[in-house]
């Protein structure tokens, strides 16, 4: 690494104070230079300038995109504002050819992130999809126990993102016009783990609904991805009092359950920071019931710890050494595309082909 990596932060709402700062301004230093953290946040673009110049007092603090595009202390730019603002902020930083990180999910459409993978390409930038959840330390369990054989041939995958919350709130996040509801702010997370595990499904089939009282945007979303051996079913529910398993599936040889959410976000929000101790540790162990020879066994399995600093630490790598960034812009359109056929199958009630279009 030859530099930090210097960031500005479009943003300083929910997103930005508590998933984007913090990480960056702690995701650590590289070994053989540890004086020389991966990235820092150099300038916060934001409405509420007290707050942000009291968090991070080092940072510039400006009025807009354009400032943080102009800033000559800016190398990368964190789009962390509501989502019906990313495209136009993300394509306006990408012509600028500056690097850029997108909350999720980074488009209200697929085309348009199509349209963002060219802008990238055609300036030689990153445009990094803020897909952190791979980094969920129950999905990095996941992923281990299924590369490792011990389920054998995967058959049923569920992936569940429940809480109770029956009361909608007054929030850009929960107003269908700005792009709210759970298939914008779940869906991604839920949609990426399975595509990151299984690559592009055959079919999607969904339900996708409003169950409370004067909800706007979707707060129930079933959704099921299908594949030549195998179904996948990823939900996410805003009226679950008690919550089913995070994690359940089922193989050829065993099964595996995990009950619980990833501890980082609840640990962010409480103000513990990344190289604290205890931070993305906690999580409940999960259940695995398998076949070892020819006997069914049944056995605890601990559960990884959380590492969202890997997500900024994969972006100043690619960055200062041009390595390939873990979440493509293909992953980003594949995303928005499944949303999109979701949406249709729930309106048109059938089970639509997914075609991948390359970006």
């Amino acid at each position: 690494m030859a530099s930090t990596l210097k960031i500005g932060l479009m943003g300083y709402g929910f997103a930005g104070a508590t998933f984007h700062a913090p990480v960056i301004d702690h995701c650590g230093a590289p070994a053989d230079a540890p004086d020389m953290p991966y990235a820092r946040v150099a300038a916060v673009a934001t409405s509420q300038p007290e707050r942000a110049r009291a968090d991070y007092p080092q940072a510039e603090i400006v009025a807009d995109v354009d400032a943080l595009i102009a800033s000559s202390h800016v190398d990368c730019i964190v789009i962390a504002t509501p989502n019906d603002t990313h495209y136009a902020l993300a394509a306006k930083v990408l012509a600028a050819g500056k690097h850029v990180v997108v909350d999720k999910p980074v488009t209200l459409t697929a085309g348009e992130a199509r349209t963002l993978a060219q802008l990238a390409r055609d300036q030689g930038v990153l445009f990094a999809p803020f897909h952190n959840r791979r980094w969920d330390g129950d999905f990095l369990t996941v992923r281990d126990l299924i590369e490792s054989g011990a389920l054998g041939r995967i058959v049923h995958f569920e992936s569940h993102f429940d809480r109770f919350r029956p009361q909608v709130r007054q929030r850009w996040r929960e107003d269908a016009s700005r792009g709210g509801g759970l298939l914008f702010d779940l869906g991604p997370h839920l949609i990426d783990q399975a595509l990151s595990l299984f690559g592009p499904p055959e079919s999607v089939y969904a339900t996708v609904k409003r169950h409370r009282d004067h909800a706007s945007a979707p707060d129930y979303v079933h959704v099921l991805l299908g594949y030549p051996d195998k179904e996948v079913v990823l939900h996410a529910s805003a009226l679950t009092a008690v919550e089913p398993p995070r994690f359940a599936i089922h193989g050829t040889r065993g099964s595996y359950v995990k009950s619980g959410l990833d501890t980082q976000e609840d640990q962010l929000k409480a103000g513990l920071r990344p190289g604290q101790a205890g931070f993305g540790a906690g999580n409940p162990a999960g259940t695995l019931r398998a076949l070892e020879g020819e006997r069914e066994v049944e056995r605890a399995v601990p559960t990884r710890d959380g590492a969202y600093i890997e997500f900024y630490r994969a972006v100043a790598k690619t960055v200062a050494e041009r390595t390939p960034f873990p979440v493509t812009p293909q992953d980003a359109v594949d995303v928005m595309t499944i949303i999109e056929l979701a949406n249709d199958s729930a309106r048109n009630g059938k089970r639509l082909p997914f075609v991948r279009v390359p970006v």
